[in-house]
């Protein structure tokens, strides 16, 4: 078992699956801690966590923690993750990084200040699969790349009072969805110089329920696109565009899975199988404890001067579908 410690803020679903590839991975979780005192008891009890603490700021200042992972809804993000920089805490923080770019761009300077570890929680970016395109496009198998087309879809709750539809938690489909091809897009092509033709629906609460958009970045090639909604089935696929062939990743691409790699005839070069045990979130956890050993600040996989910049490509984005959050004029 890891010798540091673990703490995560906030008791809801997406900590229990994180908290579960912790103890499969054997990383020591060491706190948890709520605003609802008994959802931290009752949490630490399904997971054998020893310290159950009644507030985010507890699990900032226990001595048995080494890293805080950040799993409140999005607009506490900031605030959460500051008390665990400031605490001296290095800090893993659930996507989308914060509300807007305004905000990552405090969070970025008070970790880089405290001088700890700041991560966005990006965990698709550690998986397998993704690990195993890096090597696929490293060896040139399908030459430059060209393009991206790739999408990420649910059918979510309609609700208005549901998170995904309120606008103070920073709801719709972009920050919760649509952040995984963008950033996608961004490990493959960095920031784009423009972004063409976005669309979006908006609910009734307004956030958006659909929104699709092109990148390009200053000339014929690359191109990446993109489309995300929170009411409706998708294929949930991506490809890898080269000149010389592609890479196909079967749904649901964001996740553990499969993934081909063929010629430009069309012939199979390659084959992968990135199924893991548990949900696949261990490997975020692995990097940041590696940030931690090494002292290093940022993550090359994941880069915290990244994560910003997206936050901006968000925040362009809900300007030009007309979406825009309380938090935008703090």
């Amino acid at each position: 078992m890891s010798s540091l410690g673990w703490g995560i803020m906030a008791a809801g679903g997406i900590a229990g699956r994180f908290a579960a590839d912790l103890a499969l991975d054997g990383h020591r979780l060491a706190a948890i801690g709520s605003r609802d005192g008994a959802k931290a008891r009752a949490f630490a009890e399904r997971f054998g966590v020893s310290k159950a603490h009644g507030s985010y700021e507890a699990v900032a200042t226990d001595p048995s923690v080494d890293i805080v992972y950040v799993a409140t809804p999005h607009n506490l993000h900031l605030e959460c993750a500051l008390m665990a920089i400031n605490a001296g805490k290095a800090v893993l923080v659930e996507k989308p990084l914060t509300m807007n770019a305004a905000q990552a761009r405090i969070m970025e300077e008070a970790a880089r200040a405290a001088g700890v570890a700041c991560m966005e929680a990006m965990w698709t970016r550690f998986l397998p699969h993704m690990a195993h395109l890096r090597e696929i496009l490293d060896q040139g198998l399908i030459g430059r790349v060209t393009g991206l087309i790739v999408d990420h879809n649910q059918d979510l709750p309609r609700d208005p009072h549901h998170r995904i539809n309120d606008p103070e938690l920073g709801g719709g489909a972009l920050l919760d969805l649509g952040i995984y091809p963008i950033s996608f897009a961004y490990e493959l092509f960095g920031q784009p110089n423009a972004i063409e033709s976005p669309f979006g629906v908006l609910g009734p609460t307004g956030v958006d329920r659909q929104v699709s958009g092109v990148f390009t970045y200053g000339g014929p090639t690359p191109v990446t696109y993109w489309l995300t909604a929170s009411d409706l089935r998708g294929p949930n696929r991506a490809s890898v565009v080269g000149a010389e062939g592609r890479v196909d990743m079967d749904p649901v691409w964001y996740t553990p899975t499969q993934m081909r790699t063929y010629g430009a005839d069309g012939v199979l070069l390659d084959t992968f199988n990135g199924a893991t045990a548990g949900r696949g979130m261990q490997f975020e956890a692995r990097e940041m404890e590696r940030l931690v050993k090494e002292r290093r600040l940022t993550s090359q996989i994941m880069p915290l001067s990244q994560s910003v910049e997206i936050m901006e490509t968000l925040d362009q984005i809900r300007a030009a579908v007309g979406v825009v959050y309380p938090a935008d004029a703090e």
